[in-house]
């Protein structure tokens, strides 16, 4: 097994450039994989079934319920089950875990999971304004952000070649699930969240291909040019293929009346997983496919579209719980010496104050910001699960000094985003992106209301939002738009053109959908600017 069966066609092989299928030779502790033995089958009976119900459904719910508090400390949730998963593991709990090839596998089944749910609830309107920038993040930032640590790794850390330029691959993405669970609470224009958004769910796909050529050892075997062309072509295969997957979905959905609405959401997202399936059978990315068809999908007018992106916000969580957790029981908390911490401090902030920034500033080529928005930009790069998954490929094919990899990039995740997530509020005031009003003085959530095409928005008014002291009738919503009910201090109000709004106060608005973004966008500028503001005035657009 392992990196020897490579070449023949037989179980150790990677069948051409396909950088998503999994080998199925080698489980990350070298150990060939024969027929089982009666030693290796596994019984279960109904009372392992409900031992395992018991335990699964504890750990679940207190994953769930970590959730708040790593919000309120302005961390990741990953953290938090990255360390239920090593206290569950050999060390303390005593749950043996050492396959890396079923932690892969499972791995990369739910990121396509995270990534599906990252593009049915991203705005193709945002994200158009900056898709050049995150696509060159993704793609030009990530071959500077590989070339700079690599580099520093082996003449600076004295890592070998082939881990230095595997440690530069498996830490360039960003990870979304670590990037919006903290920048949520950070009041960022739209054009630095929408960007760090399109990064995250593109950088994954190219990355993914060269840390599995790496590790099988084939880059060697190919000139430069042609490993570019090899990621570059997996890249826009799987992008076609999840438009026409998106797409495809899309126009069916629309015609197709299915007997009971809880099958909407399970037939969009089974969707968006057969454009990753599609793409990774012809040879594509399946994760630059599964995001495309994901980011068309949810950007489609479709029945019941809040009831699917509830749905895929569940499952996303259900996935980020399990694979942190699995992450975290691979782990052996034995092996972390203070050689392994102090390797993983170097490449940290080698990544951090050097191969980030540098990425930024080569990417923002193609299209310019702000320096102060870019200098954000480059303390934003969140790493989380990604990276720890990307070490399960070398890993699982017996590369040398795998297990060290893991160790390392391991300890710098957890290191790194303890120390960068919370201080990413301050960092923005200093930089001054923040916007003037508090964090989310409107924060708006849609719940489609089908027959007559219109969302119901919900405003919540901030203690320093402008909204406070002006009348309903001030409001000169666009016509069709109304505030429909008044939520203050917990009772109810049905508000008349004279009632005047308060901070505190949550209003209910219905808006056609084809005005939507213009009631949104006079809200957002009454807030900023009272009851005098004017009718989306071209600097408050640019702002946006």
């Amino acid at each position: 097994g392992g990196r020897d069966g490579r070449g023949d066609g037989g179980a150790g092989a990677v069948h051409g450039p396909n950088l998503e299928h999994v080998p199925i030779c080698g489980d990350g502790r070298l150990r060939p994989r024969g027929p089982p033995s009666r030693s290796d089958e596994m019984t279960i009976d109904v009372q392992a079934l409900n031992e395992f119900v018991l335990v699964g459904s504890a750990v679940l719910l207190l994953a769930i319920l970590a959730v708040r508090l790593s919000s309120r400390a302005g961390l990741p949730s990953l953290l938090v089950y990255l360390l239920m998963g090593v206290l569950l593991g050999e060390s303390f709990i005593g749950v043996p875990f050492e396959d890396a090839m079923l932690a892969q596998v499972l791995s990369f089944a739910a990121l396509a999971i995270i990534l599906a749910e990252g593009g049915l609830t991203t705005s193709w309107r945002e994200t158009r304004p900056v898709l050049r920038l995150g696509l060159s993040l993704a793609t030009i930032g990530t071959v500077v952000s590989i070339t700079v640590v690599a580099v520093g790794a082996h003449y600076l850390l004295g890592l070998p070649w082939e881990l230095a330029v595997l440690l530069g691959a498996v830490c360039s993405p960003t990870d979304a699930a670590a990037v919006f669970s903290v920048l949520r609470v950070v009041p960022l224009p739209r054009r630095v969240s929408s960007a760090l958004e399109a990064e995250s769910g593109f950088n994954d796909a190219p990355t993914v291909v060269l840390v599995t050529l790496i590790s099988v050892g084939t880059v060697g075997d190919h000139h430069p040019g042609v490993v570019a062309l090899i990621v570059l072509g997996q890249l826009v295969l799987g992008i076609a293929v999840g438009l026409v997957a998106g797409f495809g979905g899309a126009w069916l959905m629309r015609r197709v009346a299915l007997p009971t609405a809880g099958l909407y959401p399970l037939a969009v997202l089974s969707i968006a997983l057969l454009g990753y399936g599609s793409a990774a059978v012809l040879q594509g990315s399946g994760f630059a496919a599964v995001y495309v068809a994901g980011l068309v999908l949810g950007n489609s007018e479709l029945p019941h579209r809040a009831a699917t992106r509830s749905f895929a916000e569940g499952v996303a969580w259900l996935s980020q719980i399990g694979l942190f957790v699995v992450l975290g029981l691979l782990l052996s908390p034995g092996r972390i010496t203070l050689d392994t911490v102090g390797l993983a401090l170097a490449a940290g902030l080698l990544l951090t104050l050097l191969a980030r920034p540098v990425s930024v500033a080569v990417s923002a080529l193609v299209q310019p910001m702000p320096l102060r928005e870019l200098s954000f930009m480059s303390w934003a790069g969140l790493r989380g699960a990604v990276p720890i998954v990307l070490t399960t490929i070398p890993l699982s094919e017996g590369v040398e000094g795998a297990e060290r990899l893991f160790d390392l990039v391991f300890v710098m995740v957890v290191v790194f985003t303890v120390v960068t997530a919370p201080s990413l509020p301050l960092v923005a005031r200093v930089l001054r992106v923040a916007r003037r009003s508090e964090p989310r003085d409107l924060e708006l959530e849609a719940a489609p209301l089908e027959r007559i095409a219109a969302d119901l928005l919900q405003i919540t008014i901030s203690p320093v939002s402008r909204l406070h002291g002006v009348e309903v009738g001030e409001l000169r919503l666009p016509p069709g738009a109304s505030v429909s009910l008044v939520i203050r201090e917990g009772a109810t109000l049905v508000p008349e053109r004279s009632t005047s709004l308060r901070h505190g106060d949550d209003l209910l608005v219905v808006t056609p959908r084809k005005v939507r973004e213009r009631t949104e966008a006079r809200l957002r500028q009454v807030s900023r600017g009272g009851r005098l503001a004017q009718w989306l005035h071209e600097d408050d657009e640019r702002e946006r």
